[in-house]
C-alpha cells in the first residue's frame, strides 16, 4: 500500500518559519497570535511547521499583527532567484540572523539589547562582547 501523506511544500515551511522567528521576537505566545486572527493556537502551530498553508488575507492578518511587511515572510525563500551573485553573501549573513535570533540565547540578548536606551551604553556592550570574541578565540 502506497502512502498518500502529502509533504509541506518548502515555500509553506518558510513562510511558517518566520511567522514564529517574527512572534518570538515580539515575545507573543501562539496561543495570543491565535487569538488575534480568531483561531486556535494548534492552527497557529500548523502554520508554522508548514503542515497548514497560509492564505493571502490570513498572511496579511498575521503581517498586521506582527507589524511586518507581507514580504518579511517571503525573505530567503527557497527558490528565490531575485538575488544576483552579489546577493550570495548578504543571504547568508541574513540566514546567520535568523538562525542567531531562534536560539533561547540571540532572542534574550536581542531583547535585553534593545532596551538599553544610551547609544553609547550599546556600544560598550558591543565593544565588551568583541573583546571577549577576541579573547576566546586567543584560546
Amino acid at each position: 500500500m502506497i502512502e498518500n501523506k502529502k509533504k509541506p511544500n518548502p515555500i509553506d515551511i518558510h513562510v511558517g518559519s518566520r511567522i514564529r522567528l517574527r512572534r518570538t521576537m515580539l515575545g507573543m505566545s501562539q496561543e495570543k497570535l491565535g487569538e488575534a486572527l480568531g483561531i486556535t493556537f494548534q492552527q497557529i502551530q500548523k502554520y508554522e511547521k508548514g503542515t497548514n498553508r497560509v492564505g493571502a488575507s490570513r498572511l496579511q492578518n498575521i503581517s498586521s499583527i506582527l507589524n511586518v511587511p507581507v514580504s518579511f515572510f517571503f525573505e530567503d525563500a527557497p527558490g528565490d532567484n531575485t538575488t544576483g551573485a552579489s546577493g550570495m553573501a548578504e543571504a547568508s549573513s541574513s540566514n546567520y540572523v535568523v538562525d542567531f535570533l531562534s536560539s533561547s540565547e540571540g532572542l534574550q540578548l536581542n531583547r535585553a539589547f534593545v532596551k538599553i536606551a544610551d547609544p553609547k551604553v550599546r556600544r560598550k556592550l558591543v565593544d565588551l562582547v568583541k573583546a571577549l570574541a577576541a579573547e576566546a578565540e586567543a584560546e
